[in-house]
């Protein structure tokens, strides 16, 4: 079949059978019931009930959608908040029960003799050693076989080392080894021969670090207040005495790393399993809201790419013209793909989360982050309905007007940015705490651009050399106008630019798309009555070759 063949409809099966016409000839009633469907489908929620009496069925949802997921994630923030509060409260309890002499002000940890490296290691050993003795929590040793895991001090040092400062001479050999011995809690050790009965030897010429690790256990029992079962801990402790730099400075840090594991047996007498089930039953109804918001989005988004098809093969055949792809966009509305992505992230966070309740996971982590988003993007997607209202949509027409001409600035504004970052990472490294490592410089030329640590930054650098302290004023002094004074003003300068026009279509229109104009032509308001009868009729052309039906 050739282009000039012509096209002629006719009802077939309760189908409309469609023969190739001349684009001259089309048939007006079918061009106007097709404008009127193009436009029933970017009517309001409100407008689509006047003109079909369609309730807005995933309007109320959405609007109860944003209630009970907000409770749900306070319900389950106020417990995350507890395992939280438990592992910084027991972090701080292992720094004052295991270093000696440890204060909280203490932000710079470290020995400086030979003596104090030997006293706070043996120091470290014998509370370990006295842990259930001493410490007023409910810790204890990790038990694997009826056997308790030890505490292990490894020594990693320099293979060959020979140094003598008076000469400038010294031999290292590059590579290092460990050595490590284990320490049990029910070994025999005195606290007077401790360190004889050990055979502690430190080379501290060799010694890069001294690393002590051991495991602790605990349980979380204040959640049983809250009608919870509790979560059992691993600490895995970590203490190193840091000895790289040689620089007669040894830093001590002590780190944890928690694992979450459930309890093998545990009765809470007094309690009733009605408060588990309430939360059990809450967390199944919020899954089946948003699979149901998933089922009408993704209902929606499909009859949307559906339309787009019809629209550009109408288009081609009666106008012989191709769809931009900015029209073909217009279809695909973004706010159902942010509520099926915040559906599908809820779900998946709302079946993690019985899990978690049940204790039969302890991932809280993958929990927060799926139902923090989830929550995030309903709350952001609500924003879809006020697009109906222009006077309380401006902020996301001018967003999203603004958005490419901001990436394209802030692209080249970045090149800038890590053109500073390098240079003070480099230059300024060695004179400035700020400035020590790569991530550190980016956060404090960040820092400046907000108008923070300025005059912090300038007085660390007062003390210098002549060379480096008038570097380092040309430096942030061309950093601050540069990025503050200019680059920052002209990024806002084009959100400015952006909302003035969207203010200014507000008020006279904005310029027509070719689909919103072919929309436009349509006259019939919501409630005359004709879109009750296009949808009764459901017959309009799909335009495909050879043969095409419509539905």
């Amino acid at each position: 079949m050739t282009d000039g063949e012509p096209f002629s409809c006719g009802a077939s099966n309760n189908h409309l059978e469609c023969n190739r016409t001349d684009k001259s000839h089309a048939d007006p009633q079918f061009v106007e019931n097709f404008r009127r469907k193009l436009k029933c489908f970017f009517m309001s929620p409100c407008q689509k009930y006047r003109a079909r009496g369609r309730k807005p069925w995933k309007m109320i949802l959405q609007i109860l959608k944003i209630a009970i997921i907000t409770i749900q994630l306070i319900s389950f923030g106020l417990s995350n908040e507890m395992m939280v509060t438990f592992k910084e409260e027991n972090l701080i309890a292992f720094k004052h029960f295991f270093l000696k002499n440890y204060k909280d002000s203490n932000k710079d940890y470290a020995l400086y003799t030979r003596h104090e490296v030997h006293d706070h290691i043996l120091y470290v050993i014998r509370r370990y050693l006295h842990l259930q003795n001493l410490t007023v929590d409910n810790h204890a040793f990790e038990r694997i076989d009826d056997m308790f895991t030890p505490l292990s001090l490894c020594q990693d040092f320099y293979r060959h080392a020979k140094i003598s400062p008076a000469s400038e001479t010294g031999l290292y050999h590059s590579s290092s080894k460990f050595k490590c011995i284990s320490i049990y809690p029910i070994s025999p050790y005195k606290n007077d021969s401790l360190d004889n009965d050990m055979n502690l030897t430190l080379d501290f010429q060799r010694l890069l670090a001294v690393n002590i690790h051991f495991k602790v256990k605990a349980i979380n029992v204040q959640t049983v207040r809250h009608q919870e079962l509790p979560d059992c801990y691993d600490f895995n402790i970590n203490i190193m005495f840091d000895n790289n730099a040689h620089s007669g400075k040894i830093k001590i840090s002590l780190s944890s790393h928690v694992q979450i594991n459930v309890c093998k047996d545990w009765n809470v007498s007094g309690s009733t399993d009605s408060h588990f089930r309430l939360i059990v039953l809450f967390d199944c109804v919020v899954i089946c809201s948003c699979l149901l918001s998933l089922i009408l989005c993704t209902r929606s988004v499909y009859s949307g790419l559906l339309l787009q098809s019809e629209y550009t093969t109408f288009v081609s055949i009666h106008h012989n013209k191709t769809v931009s792809w900015s029209e073909r966009m217009e279809f695909i509305n973004g706010w159902y793909i942010l509520i099926i992505i915040s559906d599908t992230l809820s779900i998946a966070g709302s079946v993690l989360k019985i899990c978690i309740q049940s204790k039969e996971l302890t991932n809280y982590d993958v929990c927060s982050i799926l139902l923090g988003t989830a929550t995030m993007l309903v709350w952001i997607g609500v924003m879809r309905y006020l697009s109906f209202f222009q006077k309380y949509y401006i902020l996301i027409l001018t967003l999203q007007a603004a958005l490419p001409n901001a990436i394209r600035f802030s692209f080249c504004a970045v090149m800038i940015y890590l053109s500073y970052c390098f240079c003070g990472w480099i230059v300024l490294g060695p004179h400035h705490e700020n400035f020590r490592t790569f991530n550190m410089a980016a956060y404090c030329l960040f820092s400046l651009i907000n108008g923070d640590e300025v005059y912090s930054t300038f007085k660390k650098l007062r003390d210098k050399t002549y060379l480096v302290w008038l570097f380092s004023r040309m430096y942030i002094y061309s950093f601050i106008a540069l990025f503050t004074y200019m680059i920052l003003s002209l990024f806002i300068a084009i959100i400015t630019d952006t909302y003035e026009t969207i203010k200014h279509y507000q008020k006279r229109g904005a310029p027509l798309s070719e689909l919103q104009a072919f929309i436009s032509e349509c006259r019939d308001p919501p409630n005359s009555g004709k879109y009750m009868m296009d949808e009764e009729s459901s017959s309009f052309c799909c335009l495909c070759a050879p043969c095409v039906y419509c539905t």
